[in-house]
């Protein structure tokens, strides 16, 4: 409340600070005297001011647009006002003006309001090329105030704020790993680094060398990225509930890591915190559109990065708060769902109820944590022992020949759920239908694939079946192949699209299967070397195979930290050593990033030398590591692809007509006007049935969309859900059927311009490899 004070002759005056709002408020004032006589007033009060500014700036802007920055000059006074308008631009990161980077040849400019009235005042700009970080705008308009033949000074208002600048080109990752056993030179070619100087829209992004000598290290640095994925699923939402228990776990069980983590967090402290960590909302876009932009430049930065997951009080609160969003989206049924307000998805409830076994495995929770997860599991099991049920009771309906029936994915993977959970007794009402699937994958195991039989193997040793689990083993055993780079695989691991055909899942699960059915460390270590080969930059291509292999990793295996080998890597004539690195005690691992400007296609050539200083017995457990080679092509350059997958994304105009509305389609080159109502139509054509995929549609920044509210919904026969992002609008199917679909959303044009509309992207999230995309235009606004 503000202080009052009286003059003599009783006259209160006073002020205070108001909200930042320019709005009509209600003001009440109250008086009363000692012997609570009283008086109240209510009025209308404005805030606002003699001269306003009100900008229109985009939500956010791609290199090489070419746009007019539009602000409302409004005068309300009674008086004509003339005056100047002024655009600032910084770099957000340094503070550092940057008007002659975008072209802000006209940053001052004249205006004349009338009275009351208000005016448009145009800033052409151009976003320069290699500008792809937060850009800060300011505009600040002046003007004298006469009135009433008196000049009563100067009046000015002005705002200021932020907005990301995104990249123009497509983010290519090209690896090569760099696996090694034992002492010696290896040699490697990688063929389109050397080849890298035939393109002209080829620009390097940084070229990355990490190697370690403890190869489960992967699944400690992968853990983050379980934890920035952006979409808001019960897949990836218990992702990072189980990113940060198994982070618990590594922190409370290694004290050495632990010193490690906090000696990242205390030597350099806020002095790493970027501007846009600070910021939420523009780490949310930029994280979002471009995924490299919390990589970190310096080893210092990325481990960091790492540490922020392991700070133990930040642990317990993210675990509280994945658990109470994963919590609503369980259905009073007991079943998840895969996004708020679709149906409940027994899958997606067989996999987190399976996580919640993992971390019981792992020891990875507190008993705090236990008895929430329990909540989860007293109303999940059940359901899904009724799901079982159900199938039983179908199969007994439509008089299915029981003698001959092979059980399906899900009744598989129902059993190795089961199996982690013995003190939570099968219901008498379904205990049947167990009792008879259990049977039956037993005498057809011989009729699965690589990932059910590992299930079959782990659901019948854990309810003390040692014969069976053997003869799986055994099989798997003399089909598999076994190589010294790649370790130990299976030819058909990377067939399918579907959940149950993905390869980095089951080659972890017969890690588990191989370590607790046989106990050999040799065959698991094997099998540990083909996972990580699959490893890609920083992650695993998905949060679902990144949990998965990280469960894996750090369940099983044996320690391969007893010698830290002496590295070599010559890359051309640049050469790069452990010893001239700094590593990290115990994992032996370190990380160079060499900057896009200074890589060149002569890094191609590759040679590794390991020494250790007393040579292990059977060569060790091997030194891993990996070159990961970054670079953009221009999203206006990129062509349609021809996949299983096929996208074709149009635009058109719709206008108002005596025949009611008409759209015509928005050809290259054609001018489109602020203002102009805009269909995107896109069209999707899929030659097989697909489950979780993921569809993204990006747009200019001159666009700015109608629908705004996430939402499920339902179009022919097909459910999805729609999510409207600040740079791009996301399609999330469950399941995805052969055949051809459209989808139309409304835009409106918000701004003059040239500027890239970017690309529609298209993938399986459960099988990386199936993926489309469009081709990328431009589009002009006059």
């Amino acid at each position: 409340f503000p202080d009052l004070r009286t003059d003599s002759t009783g006259t209160i005056e006073f002020s205070f600070t108001m909200p930042e709002a320019l709005t009509k408020w209600k003001f009440q004032a109250l008086a009363h005297t000692k012997n609570l006589s009283f008086g109240l007033s209510s009025k209308e009060i404005v805030t606002q001011k003699q001269l306003m500014v009100q900008p229109n700036p985009p939500r956010f802007l791609r290199e090489g647009d070419k746009m007019e920055f539009t602000t409302k000059i409004v005068n309300l006074t009674e008086k004509e006002l003339t005056g100047q308008a002024a655009l600032q631009l910084f770099d957000a990161t340094t503070n550092q003006p940057v008007d002659g980077w975008f072209q802000n040849m006209f940053p001052n400019q004249y205006f004349t309001v009338a009275a009351g009235q208000s005016e448009a005042v145009k800033f052409p700009i151009q976003v320069p090329y290699l500008f792809n970080k937060a850009l800060v705008w300011r505009i600040v308009a002046r003007a004298k105030a006469p009135f009433l033949g008196m000049d009563l000074g100067e009046v000015s208002d002005g705002e200021e704020n932020a907005m990301p600048v995104l990249t123009n080109k497509m983010l290519v990752t090209e690896t090569m790993p760099l696996p090694m056993r034992g002492t010696g030179t290896k040699n490697f070619t990688f063929t389109k680094l050397l080849n890298s100087g035939s393109s002209e829209t080829l620009q390097n992004h940084a070229l990355t060398i990490e190697y370690t000598s403890n190869p489960a290290w992967y699944a400690v640095q992968a853990l983050p990225y379980l934890m920035e994925y952006p979409y808001e699923c019960a897949e990836q939402t218990w992702n990072r509930y189980y990113a940060n228990s198994i982070a618990t776990m590594v922190a409370n069980s290694s004290p050495r890591i632990r010193q490690v983590f906090e000696n990242w967090k205390t030597k350099d402290t806020a002095a790493l915190l970027s501007n846009l960590q600070k910021n939420q909302e523009l780490k949310a876009v930029l994280l979002e559109e471009t995924p490299w932009v919390l990589q970190a430049k310096t080893e210092e930065e990325q481990k960091k990065n790492i540490a922020l997951l392991f700070d133990l009080v930040r642990m317990s609160n993210e675990l509280n708060a994945s658990f109470e969003k994963l919590k609503q989206m369980q259905s009073s049924n007991g079943g998840f769902v895969w996004f708020k307000g679709g149906p409940d998805d027994r899958y997606i409830t067989q996999y987190i109820v399976t996580g919640i076994g993992h971390l019981k495995k792992l020891n990875a929770y507190s008993k705090e944590q236990e008895n929430k997860l329990k909540q989860i599991l007293t109303t999940a099991i059940p359901y899904l022992d009724r799901k079982i049920k159900e199938d039983y009771d179908n199969l007994k309906k439509y008089k299915t020949d029981l003698t001959k029936y092979i059980p399906g994915y899900s009744e598989i993977q129902y059993l190795y759920m089961r199996s982690f959970f013995p003190e939570y007794p099968v219901a008498n009402a379904s205990q049947k239908a167990y009792n008879f699937y259990r049977e039956r994958i037993q005498n057809t195991w011989t009729k699965n694939n690589k990932y059910m039989q590992g299930m079959i193997a782990l659901s019948l040793y854990r309810s003390k079946d040692l014969k069976t689990p053997a003869d799986i083993l055994k099989s798997l055993v003399e089909t598999s192949i076994t190589n010294e780079e790649l370790g130990m695989y299976w030819k058909d691991l990377n067939s399918g699209w579907f959940w149950y055909q993905a390869p980095i899942e089951t080659q972890a699960l017969l890690i588990e299967t191989f370590q607790e059915v046989s106990k050999d460390s040799k065959t698991v270590d094997d099998l540990r070397t083909w996972l990580l080969k699959n490893k890609q930059t920083n992650n695993w291509k998905t949060t679902k195979a990144t949990a998965e292999a990280c469960y894996a990793l750090l369940l099983q295996g044996t320690e391969w930290l007893a010698n830290e080998p002496a590295i070599q890597i010559k890359l051309g004539t640049t050469t790069i050593s452990s010893t001239d690195n700094k590593t990290e005690a115990g994992t032996g691992y370190f990380k160079k990033i060499i900057d896009g400007a200074k890589v060149n296609p002569e890094m191609g050539k590759i040679s590794v030398t390991q020494e250790f200083s007393q040579i292990p017995p059977s060569g060790g457990g091997g030194a891993w590591g990996a070159v990961y080679w970054q670079y953009f092509e221009s999203l206006d350059k990129i062509t349609t692809a021809s996949t299983p997958l096929k996208l074709d994304k149009k635009l058109f105009v719709e206008k108002n007509t005596d025949r009611g509305p008409v759209i015509t389609p928005v050809t290259n080159g054609e001018l489109l006007k602020v203002g102009d109502k805009i269909k995107v139509r896109i069209e999707l054509r899929v030659d097989r049935d697909m489950e979780y995929v993921h569809m993204k549609d990006m747009r200019a920044s001159c666009l700015e969309p109608v629908n705004v509210l996430s939402s499920y919904k339902w179009q022919g026969g097909l459910g999805y859900y729609e999510t409207t992002k600040d740079a791009s609008t996301n399609f999330f199917f469950n399941y995805l059927g052969k055949g051809t679909y459209v989808f139309e959303y409304v835009l409106f044009v918000t701004h003059a311009g040239n500027f890239s509309n970017g690309v529609t992207t298209i993938q399986c999230m459960y099988a990386p490899e199936f993926t489309s995309h469009s081709e990328g235009v431009r589009i002009t606004v006059e």
